[in-house]
């Protein structure tokens, strides 16, 4: 395992611009990395396209597992490694905290072991954006990641360029934004586990990690239409995906509704057994860094 202060190096281009061009390109790859936040070790994969080795400027999308999942599992469930390698982002995939590899994030009232243990997780983030500097770095995630991306847009919004949470819920006592923060919010309908109005988790989810009782879509969204002075609303349809978009906002505000879509990532893997598979109408992966390269990527 290699630590984080080599990698950058090599990524920063310590050995010369000119040098570095005369050089063939490196394969992409993706490494372990481990950094600490206070007295902890945590750990994350870094996906290096080869566009983006040498290359300052490239942009980091930070990818949240879901609750019970890691690292590693939500990079083969959003292929956001295969889109930035023709991209030329860098993709990062944390790892939660727990006693196994069913990991968990502190995203506010939930969930599991984070939760319960106070895991400093924005404190990670924050550890982890530094490993970047000059880049323009995004936060997106699914279901407790998606939680934890909207604890980032209230916690740490200066230093953040957009938030994408997929599949979850603004579980916050309360969110103070620094600035008014481009937010791209996906979430499906018939969502058993992170209940699209609010409420309990359905007592026939397979996996705990996230079980309890979430806020409302709505809340989160109204909630960052008042933080973003968006004035107004509009509505537009394709197929199974429902689309609002607010308006007079001081930052794009924008929710995509997955009619009839339970908790997963729209084009991506199914999130575990049994589940419905993701919708094929919406590529949550493309249209998430579509809007992040649209605000300084």
């Amino acid at each position: 395992m290699r630590v984080v202060a080599v990698v950058l190096v090599l990524l920063l281009g310590a050995a010369g611009c000119d040098r570095a061009a005369a050089r063939p390109a490196a394969p992409a790859s993706t490494s372990v990395e481990t950094v600490r936040v206070g007295d902890v070790e945590r750990t994350y994969r870094l996906h290096v396209p080869t566009a983006a080795v040498g290359r300052t400027g490239a942009p980091v999308v930070i990818v949240l597992h879901g609750g019970g999942g890691n690292g590693a599992q939500v990079e083969k469930q959003t292929g956001f490694s295969d889109l930035a390698d023709r991209e030329g982002f860098l993709a990062v995939y944390p790892d939660g905290s727990g006693r196994t590899r069913l990991l968990t994030w502190n995203a506010g009232t939930c969930c599991g072991y984070a939760r319960d243990r106070d895991v400093d997780d924005v404190g990670f983030l924050r550890v982890l954006i530094a490993q970047f500097p000059g880049r323009r770095v995004y936060v997106t995630g699914f279901s407790n990641g998606a939680m934890l991306a909207y604890r980032a847009g209230c916690e740490l919004a200066d230093q953040v360029g957009a938030i994408a949470p997929v599949s979850g819920a603004m579980d916050l006592p309360s969110c103070r934004p620094a600035r008014p923060l481009p937010v791209y919010a996906i979430h499906g309908d018939a969502d058993p586990i992170v209940p699209y109005d609010g409420g309990t988790s359905s007592s026939r989810i397979a996996n705990p990690a996230v079980a309890g009782s979430h806020r409302s879509v709505a809340y989160a969204m109204t909630s960052w239409s008042r933080f973003d002075g968006c004035s107004g609303s509009s509505t537009s349809f394709r197929g199974a995906i429902t689309t609002v978009r607010y308006t007079g906002c001081a930052a794009d505000v924008r929710f995509d509704t997955v009619v009839g879509g339970e908790h997963a990532w729209p084009g991506g893997r199914s999130s575990r057994p049994g589940a419905d598979p993701p919708t094929t109408e919406l590529d949550a992966t493309e249209a998430i860094w579509s809007f992040f390269a649209t605000h300084g990527g």
